[in-house]
């Protein structure tokens, strides 16, 4: 009898596996796919979910300081800001002092969806990494920051 060939995966290891940067982006794919399965009813696309629960902190971010943390260029993130504007989510208004910067603020339903957010983003972290110990945690973040300081 002739044995069955091995699957690929058998044959090689994941690329993932050795690559702490592969495994992040598998990882985020991962937790991008159980967030938007669990905030199915929202209606909101990924990027939609990150700008609202950046802002869920009930602070106002100009577009460029919301685009930084979201990782994503104001210009880019100029249609997401349409689609959650129109949606009721946000409003866009001017700086005190200075009327040519826009900043980004929740509406009372955007407060309400962004504490949903925030609750299923608090809840999938639990789950995650609740368990693991302080300098897991820790070491993790260190990886993220220097990633982000290559990467900006």
């Amino acid at each position: 009898m002739i044995p069955e060939p091995a699957s690929e995966r058998e044959l090689a290891p994941d690329a993932a596996e050795g690559s702490p940067l592969l495994a992040l982006q598998r990882a985020t794919h991962a937790t991008l796919q159980v967030l938007a399965a669990e905030l199915v009813d929202l209606d909101l696309t990924a990027s939609e979910i990150n700008a609202l629960a950046i802002l869920s902190d009930g602070r106002g971010r100009t577009v460029s300081r919301l685009g930084a943390a979201a990782g994503t260029r104001p210009t880019t993130l100029t249609s997401v800001l349409d689609r959650l504007e129109r949606r009721g989510h946000i409003t866009r208004g001017t700086r005190a002092g200075d009327r040519r910067v826009v900043v980004i603020e929740l509406t009372p339903s955007g407060r309400l969806t962004a504490d949903t957010i925030r609750r299923t983003v608090t809840g999938l972290e639990e789950r995650a990494i609740g368990r693991l110990p302080a300098e897991a945690v820790a070491g993790f973040h260190a990886v993220i920051r220097a990633l982000s300081e290559v990467t900006s």
